[in-house]
C-alpha cells in the first residue's frame, strides 16, 4: 500500500514539474515574441523621434509647427519664440543647419566664424605696432608712437531660403520632417554664401575677398584692406613655369600666416594644376591618402570652392592664405523659420532667414594669382 502510494506522489510531481516546464517555455516564447514587436516598433517608428532623445517639447515643435502648422509654445527653449515672422527655431534644429553648412561651404570651413546678438558688429585691427627699443638699466626711455587702428565693419544681409514640401510628405509619419528641413535650407545657404563670400557686393551681402581693387605692393607699403597679388607671367594662363609662381605666393605670406594657410581655386584650375610638374618631373600636387584628408599642393590643403573664377585674363583664379586671419564671417544667432501654406498650393514653403555678413579682416593674410603678364 505504502509503495503504491509513493508511486502516485512521485507521478503527481513529475505531471508538476512537466507542466511547470511547459508553463516556462511558453513564457520564454512570448517574451521572445514581445521583443521582437518592440524591435520592429523601434526600427520603423519616425527617426524624428529617435533624434529628439525623448524631448517632447522640441517633438511638438516638429509635429505641431512644422507639419501641422500650430502655434507651439517651447517653455525651455527660450530661443523658440513665436513672433509676426515665424519662429526661431530650435537650438537642436539650428546646430544641424550649422553643422551641414560647416562642410557644405568652402570658405566657411577656413576662415573666422563670429556669432552675434546684433547686426552691427564691429571690430578695430592693429594695422601697426607701437615703437620699440634698446636701453640701459638706468637710461631714460623715449616715448612710443600710439598703434594705428583700423574698424571693420563687415557688410550684412539677410539670406533666405524657401524650401516646399507637400502637406501630404508631412502628414506620413514617417517622413523625417527635422532632417529634410535642415538639409534644404543648408543646401541653400551654402550655395548663396559661398558665392557672397568670394565675390559679393558689400550691398545687402557679405564683402567678398575678391571684391575690390589688389595691388603687386607687398605688405610694407600697400594701403591696409588692400590685397596683394602676383602675376602669372602669361596674359591668358598659368604661364610655363607656374610652380614658381606658387612658390612665390607661400613665400610672400608672412611666417605667422603660413601657419595654418590653405589654397582656394575652382575645379577647373585643380585640374590644370594637378598636371604642373617641378624641374625634376614630379607632380606638385600631392592627392591625399587618408578618407577625410585635404589634397596637398607644396605642403598647404587645398579647398576647392566652386565660385572662384576660370584662368582667364586679368582673372583671380588662386588665392592663398590664413582665412582664420584674413576673413572674418559674422552671423546674428538663430535662423528665423516661417510656414506658408497659403502662397504656393498644394505646396508648404518654409521660408528660412538668417542675417550673415562678411568682410575681408587682415589684408596681409590672403594672396592672390592674377592672370597677367
Amino acid at each position: 500500500m505504502e509503495h503504491e502510494n509513493l508511486n502516485a506522489g512521485l507521478d503527481a510531481s513529475f505531471d508538476i514539474l512537466a507542466r511547470q516546464e511547459a508553463a516556462d517555455a511558453a513564457l520564454s516564447a512570448l517574451r521572445g515574441e514581445i521583443e521582437e514587436v518592440k524591435s520592429r516598433f523601434r526600427t520603423s517608428r519616425p527617426p524624428l523621434s529617435a533624434a529628439h532623445g525623448g524631448n517632447h517639447e522640441l517633438k511638438g515643435f516638429v509635429d505641431g509647427y512644422l507639419r501641422a502648422g500650430r502655434d507651439t509654445e517651447l517653455k525651455s527653449l527660450n530661443t523658440a519664440v513665436m513672433g509676426d515672422g515665424g519662429f526661431v527655431i530650435p537650438t537642436v534644429l539650428d546646430q544641424q543647419i550649422a553643422e551641414r553648412l560647416l562642410r557644405l561651404s568652402p570658405i566657411r570651413s577656413i576662415a573666422q566664424v563670429v556669432q552675434t546678438t546684433t547686426s552691427d558688429y564691429r571690430k578695430l585691427i592693429a594695422t601697426g605696432a607701437p615703437q620699440s627699443g634698446w636701453a640701459s638699466q638706468t637710461a631714460a626711455r623715449g616715448e612710443t608712437t600710439a598703434p594705428k587702428f583700423a574698424e571693420i565693419i563687415p557688410p550684412s544681409g539677410e539670406l533666405y531660403a524657401n524650401p516646399s514640401a507637400t502637406q501630404f510628405m508631412l502628414d506620413d509619419a514617417g517622413f523625417d520632417v527635422e532632417g529634410w528641413l535642415a538639409g534644404q535650407i543648408a543646401n541653400e545657404f551654402a550655395r548663396a554664401e559661398g558665392a557672397a563670400f568670394v565675390s559679393g557686393t558689400g550691398t545687402n551681402q557679405p564683402l567678398g575677398f575678391l571684391t575690390g581693387a589688389t595691388s603687386t605692393a607687398d605688405d610694407t607699403s600697400r594701403t591696409f584692406g588692400t590685397l596683394q597679388h602676383l602675376g602669372s607671367g602669361d596674359a591668358a594662363g598659368l604661364g610655363t613655369a607656374p610652380d614658381d609662381r606658387l612658390i612665390d605666393m607661400v613665400m610672400a605670406l608672412k611666417p605667422g600666416h603660413r601657419q595654418g594657410a590653405a589654397w582656394v581655386m575652382n575645379a577647373a584650375t585643380i585640374a590644370q594644376i594637378r598636371k604642373v610638374k617641378d624641374s625634376t618631373g614630379a607632380y606638385i600636387w600631392q592627392a591625399s591618402v587618408m578618407e577625410g584628408q585635404p589634397n596637398r599642393l607644396l605642403g598647404y590643403p587645398v579647398v576647392e570652392a566652386s565660385d572662384m573664377p576660370d584662368v582667364a585674363a586679368g582673372a583671380l583664379p588662386i588665392a592663398f592664405g590664413n582665412f582664420q586671419n584674413g576673413y572674418l564671417i559674422t552671423e546674428r544667432f538663430g535662423t528665423r523659420l516661417l510656414r506658408d501654406p497659403y502662397s504656393n498650393k498644394p505646396y508648404v514653403n518654409f521660408y528660412a532667414t538668417k542675417r550673415v555678413g562678411g568682410q575681408v579682416l587682415d589684408s596681409d593674410a590672403i594672396k592672390l594669382l592674377k592672370i597677367t603678364a
